[in-house]
Formats: C-alpha cells, structure tokens, sequence
C-alpha cells in the first residue's frame, strides 16, 4: 500500500517562484494511488503565500492546518487560522481564497480537493483566468479582457 506522511513528508521549494510565494509544496495523490481526489503539502515560511487569491470552477478544496496559524483571506474578510482547523473553498467566487503565513514560525499546511478536467481557475485581483486542459498539458492564463470573436480563425 503506498502512502505519504503529512507529518514528516518532504515540500520542496520551486526556485522560480517570486518573492511572496516561496512555499514547498508536495503533491501527493497520484503516489497514493488517487485518481479522484489530490492532497498537496504546503510548507509556508514566513511572510509566504501558497498562491494568488483565485477560485476554482468545478472543484471543491478543503485547507487542514498541520502546524502553525495561517492567515486566510476569503470574500467576506480574512481570519487567522489554528491547528486542526479545516476549511471548505466551495467551487465557484464563493470559495475565492489566499493562505498566508503572517506569523515568525513556519506554516504546514494540507490542501485536498476533487481533481475534475479540465480544471479553471480565475483570479480576481489580476483579472486573470486559468485554464488546465486535463492530462499533461499546461496550464494556460489569459486575461479576462482579452477576447476574441467567436469565429476567429474558424472562417
């Protein structure tokens, strides 16, 4: 039976991150054998964010807090977050969200969500949209002002 420890389990860092968002991060599910569900480990040092405030369509995220007190910023406010506490991002701008690690210690932090593609992601502060076609493609951003006509390149 494969398994991961949420505990003891390693978060790398990505180098290319910017300042602000210099988390590790392991994700989880398909070394467990998911296919419906992923688990992502977040290991927040100070002054870090796991990623930009955005909202999921068609996927539901819960945040457990492993270790130490986050700051969550949601529509209606931010909070700060204990250990033990576990939060539910609906699907849709109901569930828009952003954990930051306001505090001197280090933040560990277990996001699970439904894994539907393809996956969209909007993020309201950049008027950003993203999109996860499914598989291993890519994710692809776009501004929400940059339109094309329906037909462009069709005709």
């Amino acid at each position: 039976m494969a398994k991961f420890n949420v505990f003891t389990g390693k978060a790398p860092k990505d180098k290319s991150d910017p300042e602000g968002y210099h988390t590790g991060m392991a994700r989880f599910g398909n070394r467990i054998g998911a296919g419906l569900i992923g688990g992502s480990l977040y290991e927040l040092p100070p002054g870090q964010s796991i990623c930009p405030y955005h909202f999921e369509y068609g996927d539901e995220e819960w945040l457990i807090v492993l270790q130490g007190r986050p700051t969550l910023r949601r529509p209606r406010g931010t909070q700060r977050l204990a250990p033990g506490d576990v939060v539910c991002f609906p699907p849709g701008p109901d569930g828009a969200h952003k954990v930051t690690n306001r505090t001197e210690e280090t933040v560990r932090v277990l996001m699970v969500s439904t894994r539907n593609e393809p996956s969209v992601a909007v993020y309201p502060d950049s008027d950003k949209v993203g999109v996860w076609p499914g598989g291993k493609e890519s994710l692809m951003l776009h501004r929400k002002d940059g339109n094309v006509d329906y037909w462009e390149g069709e005709t």
